[in-house]
């Protein structure tokens, strides 16, 4: 190749080589980008991908077994975000229903901006016969696979048809994953006899490349304009999304706030980047959010967004920001998201953007009656998270939130807990005390059942020394307990607490509120009308647990509870904490939502719930606005 020394190797062998010299630098600091491999081997990559890692060794490329295509990808999601977005892992799986198991966790990684690199195997690019095994036949194209439903779940798609193909997709590959503002899942198709083809490669291919992750410094003018916008407001709040965490800006935000008194209230995603016990923090906001964050944000004057994308949970749904003044002033590495509700945007990292301000704003502190209105504030939530937690009685069974409260007894600061969806989201986020940056979990992006174990998994091997606690509801623990198996062969103590409350506790409260009476939501046999009221189903998960090779330990009461968790964090081996709350229709125990969600409401019913709820659905959905 143009005289140039060259290697004769396999698409598949030079693939992963090439990852093995891939390095980010952020900081100065440099971290390999692709620290392991998941896979799941069947025909379409066990002899391309299967052999090369085999050939290659640990020592190039480890390789980890999994269990489920899906949770590959959430396993690999959970260690990207421990290591802010700067380490990742690849997932290989075969073609067929491997590759299209990863759509889900592809849609997961690429909602919450994390990185992950897909690499499902593909049909034949030579096409000796077909169709082959697993292929797809679409009448109107012969270049399409069942991998492309990957591409609109994926932040850059390529299917490798050619080996020389290789070379710019995965430069272009790693280009996007490295990425602050691009980043997500990446995919590369890989037909199966191409995996396998060899060809002679320029060793400057498997030269040692680092790829700088940007700090992108802000505009004089955008934070001179930023800056003016404060002073002049006089109740101004900072909504701290993920993106804090990620550019690694906590303290830079805390330096912020120290010197302004402007509070902070968090997304899902950014809960800790205030310690709890800040001055400043007030919690969680939105639909799921603390009375104290959502009554400000009510009469918020100017929302200061610092690397949030503004779900609808954060935004009730268009109706928490109330003032008819209100300004949006945003601070995002993303002009996507700096744009949105109609703000001055300052478009720059996290951490940069929030250093020049606090510069900038240099002897500017809000009004002290304002300080101590939402300090005051912060005290009454805090004496409703002791009622919410505080058990009177150690014999009885324990609600959700009293199981929160016997957790938080046993942490410690560098505990992470690890959740995504059902009730416990709700509950976690109006009432957890995030002592540290990481301890706080949540993927509520996708809010996908079945995240938290190989989640966990994912984050105890970013941080091996780290106790790591997957709070998994009975619902979410039957969608995908199977990567137990995975933690047990690999000897990773993470820590599992398997709520039993016989039913989709959160739905079933939804569909309470919206007019469908928790239609289908209780884990019941069928009564004598043919609905799920009966008896609860005698399924034993704890059983199933054991059988899966975990250490189980059942508390039947909080006193139990609270000697189960405190055993399982000192163990070495991985642990369930098994225990049975209270039934699914009085789970929480948490403060009711302090702010609206929409969820739209039959506009027709004959039943008197579905009429209410829509009376109800009318009255709230009134106070949207578009801020322009």
């Amino acid at each position: 190749m143009n005289g140039s020394a060259v290697r004769r190797l396999t698409v598949a062998q030079a693939l992963v080589e090439f990852l093995a010299h891939q390095y980010t630098e952020r900081d100065g600091q440099r971290h390999r980008l692709i620290n392991a491999t998941w896979g799941i081997f069947g025909h379409g990559n066990v002899a391309g991908l299967g052999q090369a890692l085999l050939e290659s060794g640990p020592d190039t490329m480890p390789y980890l077994q999994g269990r489920n295509e899906q949770a590959m990808v959430h396993a690999a999601v959970g260690y990207a975000r421990q290591n802010n977005r700067l380490a990742a892992q690849a997932v290989t799986t075969s073609i067929g229903p491997g590759a299209t198991n990863l759509v889900t966790g592809a849609a997961l990684a690429t909602v919450n901006r994390l990185p992950v690199l897909l690499l499902p195997g593909d049909i034949f690019a030579t096409r000796p016969a077909d169709p082959v095994l697993q292929q797809l036949e679409v009448g109107y194209a012969g270049d399409i696979s069942v991998n492309d439903a990957l591409r609109p779940v994926s932040r850059y798609f390529d299917r490798v048809m050619r080996p020389e193909a290789l070379i710019p997709a995965a430069l272009q590959a790693m280009r996007v994953l490295a990425d602050p503002a691009e980043t997500g899942a990446v995919t590369l198709a890989l037909p199966q006899d191409v995996q396998a083809e060899a060809f002679d490669w320029p060793e400057e291919f498997f030269a040692d490349r680092v790829w700088h992750v940007r700090r992108p410094a802000p505009e004089a003018a955008e934070v001179a304009a930023a800056a003016r916008t404060i002073r002049a407001a006089r109740r101004p709040l900072i909504v701290a999304g993920g993106g804090v965490h990620h550019s690694e800006a906590e303290d830079s935000l805390r330096a912020l706030v120290d010197a302004t008194g402007i509070p902070v209230a968090s997304t899902q995603a950014g809960k800790g980047s205030l310690r709890h016990d800040h001055p400043a923090d007030i919690g969680g906001i939105g639909h799921t959010g603390t009375a104290v964050a959502d009554d400000l944000a009510r009469t918020a004057d100017l929302v200061i967004g610092v690397g949030t994308r503004y779900s609808d949970f954060t935004t009730a749904s268009a109706t928490l920001f109330a003032d008819p003044a209100v300004r949006f002033l945003n601070l995002n590495i993303t002009p996507f998201d700096a744009h949105k509700l109609g703000a001055t945007t300052v478009v720059a990292d996290a951490r940069a953007a929030l250093e020049a301000l606090n510069a900038e704003l240099a002897g500017h502190r809000v009004d002290e009656m304002y300080e101590a209105e939402y300090r005051t504030g912060k005290t009454a939530w805090e004496r409703r998270v002791d009622a919410a937690y505080a058990a009177e009685d150690e014999t009885a069974r324990p609600s959700q939130t009293q199981v929160l409260g016997a957790l938080d007894a046993v942490v410690g600061d560098e505990d992470v807990v690890i959740n995504a969806a059902g009730s416990l989201p709700g509950d976690l986020h109006k009432l957890w005390r995030a002592r540290s940056p990481r301890q706080y979990h949540l993927e509520y992006g996708y809010s996908c059942m079945g995240y938290e174990i190989p989640g966990a998994i994912g984050v105890r091997l970013a941080a091996p020394g780290t106790p790591v606690w997957a709070l998994v509801g009975d619902g979410t623990y039957l969608m995908m307990p199977t990567e137990i198996v995975t933690a047990v062969q690999e000897g990773i103590n993470i820590n599992i607490v398997l709520l039993q409350n016989h039913g989709y506790a959160s739905i079933g409260g939804l569909s309470e509120t919206t007019g469908a009476e928790r239609f289908g939501t209780a884990y019941r046999f069928r009564a004598a009308d043919g609905r799920y009221t009966g008896d609860p189903l005698p399924v034993d998960l704890a059983a199933n647990a054991a059988s899966l090779g975990m250490d189980v330990l059942r508390a039947k009461s909080v006193g139990e509870l609270r000697e189960a968790l405190a055993e399982a964090r000192a163990s070495d081996r991985p642990t369930c904490v098994y225990v049975e709350t209270e039934t699914a229709d009085t789970v929480s125990g948490a403060p009711e939502a302090q702010a609206w969600w929409d969820v739209p409401v039959a506009q027709t019913a004959t039943r008197p719930a579905a009429v209410k709820a829509r009376e109800d659905y009318d009255r709230q959905a009134a106070a949207r606005r578009r801020h322009l």
